[in-house]
């Protein structure tokens, strides 16, 4: 084989942790060659060294050995250093109490819980005697104080009755207090009672002192002076002026508004005054709102909202809307500000219940012919209310022969509505009556085979389906009435925007004038 083949395939003899006939050569010729062995850093042989040393030997095999000497010695060092350092058993001592006297002494002993086997007298009672009389019954406190809360649907009276007030002197408050609180205390309303002290157990406690918060504008205090009850009312200063918020719609009316600082009673009042005048979905982020709401606050800060009194909405595009809350006629709506009410239907009908026979001709159960059934039949329960469906004036009620007891309301322009069977008339003749007031009650007098309600409509002095007329009504202001409805209107929107600070402002006013000097008299 040539050489260079040969040196070309030649075997790698050198294997791990041990030399072949190459790596002898190589070591021998570097020998002779006086090739220097590198040396190692004492860093590494510290390293070898300390990796070499067993610091934890185990003193229970190679007994006798150098490492278990070492080990055993290593022992013993830890062991006697841990008792060295340790802080001993010996008692800390401590500052010494203060010295009592005898009279001390004497008082913290006959505080202390002894047995009685040691003399222990369990503090300054004593065992019975004969110089002990045991008494009669436990004394009672002089005086209980309490606080009570009027609840919804809840009266005065109620609630001192709950809170333990004797009926002699509940009807003693209810009549002193007398119109001022006429209307009813507010709930939440809280009483601040003090009961005195009673005779004998078998008797209520007197009212000694009762102080609640009447009205807004009145705070009244009842007490008991030389056994009779007298009453001291404190009047309240209250600023009545309305409340106006504006803004602009932005994303949300109802959020706008509420970050202006309107009451949510009012915004709430205002979308369904709006709602019925333009759809809520058209409104424009733009539009800007108007709102007018009773306010009343108190010189203590207490506030009252009452009812919307003015809803404005100025549009970008479409009809600006201006609706005012108007009383008339003893009755109250909402009005345009051109003096127009709101537009007020017909109810679905005067009775709870299903319809049981229609307009036209039909077979009369009881007679037992045919003939036209000038109305529409409501079967009901006996009893059950029967409703005006639109206002009107009664024109007769009373017995009208096969209709029985039987009530007409003319409602103008020549519209007339019947309601027959009735078991007992609500109404009288000429009395003006409400959409929805009750005028009857369901029977079955006259031509009646069970009770039911029979209910014509009448246009120009004749009958017609009543169920093919849909009519509305619609109120007019006109006159003085009209020119006083535009005033408000103008008074509404010359109030200022936002809460009134009067109370605050006269406050203010009446400090700077306590801080100013005052000169004295010669």
């Amino acid at each position: 084989m040539p050489l260079g083949v040969a040196g070309l395939f030649q075997d790698n003899q050198v294997g791990f942790q041990q030399g072949g006939a190459p790596m002898s050569l190589w070591m021998a010729e570097s020998l002779r060659r006086g090739v220097p062995i590198p040396t190692r850093d004492w860093r590494m042989r510290l390293r070898d060294w300390a990796e070499d040393v067993e610091l934890v030997p185990d003193l229970g095999q190679r007994i006798g050995s150098r490492t278990w000497f070492r080990g055993l010695a290593t022992c013993f060092g830890l062991c006697a250093s841990a008792l060295y350092l340790s802080p001993g058993f010996q008692p800390v001592p401590g500052a010494p109490g203060p010295t009592l006297s005898d009279a001390q002494y004497d008082e913290v002993r006959s505080q202390m819980i002894t047995p009685l086997a040691l003399g222990g007298d369990s503090g300054h009672r004593m065992g019975s005697t004969d110089a002990v009389q045991p008494l009669r019954e436990t004394p009672e406190r002089p005086q209980i104080e309490l606080s009570a809360q009027v609840g919804s649907s809840d009266t005065l009276a109620r609630a001192l009755s709950r809170a333990g007030v004797s009926s002699a002197d509940v009807a003693a408050v209810v009549g002193m207090a007398g119109a001022d609180i006429a209307g009813g205390v507010k709930p939440g309303t809280r009483l601040n009672i003090v009961l005195g002290r009673r005779a004998s157990r078998d008797r209520p406690r007197p009212l000694d002192k009762l102080a609640f918060r009447a009205r807004l504008d009145l705070d009244m205090t009842f007490e008991r002076l030389g056994g009779v009850l007298s009453v001291q009312r404190v009047p309240i200063r209250v600023d009545n002026t309305p409340l106006r918020i504006q803004g602009v719609v932005g994303d949300s009316i109802y959020r706008s508004a509420r970050a202006a600082g309107a009451p949510p009673k009012a915004v709430q009042a205002f979308l369904r005054v709006i709602a019925k005048q333009v759809d809520l979905g058209s409104i424009a982020a733009g539009d800007r709102y108007d709102i007018v709401t009773e306010y009343r606050q108190a010189e203590t800060g207490d506030v009252e909202v009452g009812e919307l009194l003015y809803a404005g909405l100025k549009r970008a595009r479409g009809k600006d809307v201006d609706m005012v809350r108007w009383t008339t006629n003893g009755r109250t709506e909402w009005y345009e500000a051109s003096g127009v009410g709101e537009r007020r239907g017909v109810l679905s009908a005067p009775v709870a219940g299903r319809m049981s026979s229609g307009y036209g001709q039909r077979r009369h159960p009881i007679l037992g012919y045919t003939r036209m059934h000038a109305g529409v039949d409501f079967a009901a329960r006996y009893g059950s209310p029967i409703y005006a469906v639109t206002d009107g004036v009664v024109s007769f009620a009373g017995r009208h022969g096969g209709h029985g007891n039987y009530v007409r309301i003319q409602h103008g322009g020549g519209l007339a509505t019947g309601y027959a069977h009735m078991s007992r008339i609500a109404a009288a003749s000429g009395q003006r009556v409400r959409r929805g007031q009750v005028i009857g009650y369901v029977g079955s007098t006259g031509l009646s085979t069970g009770p039911h309600l029979h209910y014509e409509l009448y246009r120009n002095g004749q009958t017609v389906n009543p169920l093919s007329v849909k009519f509305t009504t619609t109120a007019q202001l006109a006159g003085r009435e009209l020119t006083a409805f535009r005033a408000q209107l103008a008074a509404y929107k010359e109030l200022a925007v936002g809460a009134h600070q009067r109370f605050a402002q006269g406050a203010s006013q009446a400090a700077t004038e306590a801080a100013a000097p005052v000169g004295r008299g010669r």
